[in-house]
Order: C-alpha cells, then structure tokens, then sequence
C-alpha cells in the first residue's frame, strides 16, 4: 500500500512495522516527553559527535552551495 496525500509515510511505516497498544492521552503525553527527555541526553553527551558527522558529510557533497544565488533568476 502506497501513502497517499492524506497518509504520511511516517504513518504508514510505523503502522506497518511496529504495532501499536492504544493509549490513554495521559500515557501518551508521558512516553512523548520521556521519549524527548531521554533524546536531549543523549544529544548532550553525544552532540558534537553528531555535529561533526554533518558538518563532515555536508564537506564531502559534491553540490556546490553559491550563496550568491540570484532567487529573481529561474532555474530554466
């Protein structure tokens, strides 16, 4: 099954690949802070590790970034 407009891909992979217990609000406010609580600790200890992964990979693409683009000209 394809997403559609409607149904976003983050949808319809989580629904296919990992199912999901209904949940009260409360629970579901609770594991969605925990969850953002636990990804800030690990973005503290492990955060300049992932920046330098980006700044790395973005060093290596071949794309040339002008930052002198003209946005009035188009592209064709």
């Amino acid at each position: 099954m394809k997403p559609t407009k409607q149904t976003s891909v983050t949808d319809h992979c989580a629904a296919e690949a990992i199912p999901m217990p209904r949940l009260s609000d409360d629970a579901v406010i609770q594991i969605h802070d925990f969850i953002h609580h636990v990804l800030d600790l690990f973005e503290a200890r492990y955060g300049d590790q992932i920046h330098r992964f980006y700044q790395d990979l973005s060093a290596d693409c071949m794309i040339d970034t002008d930052t002198n683009l003209n946005l009035d000209d188009p592209p064709f």
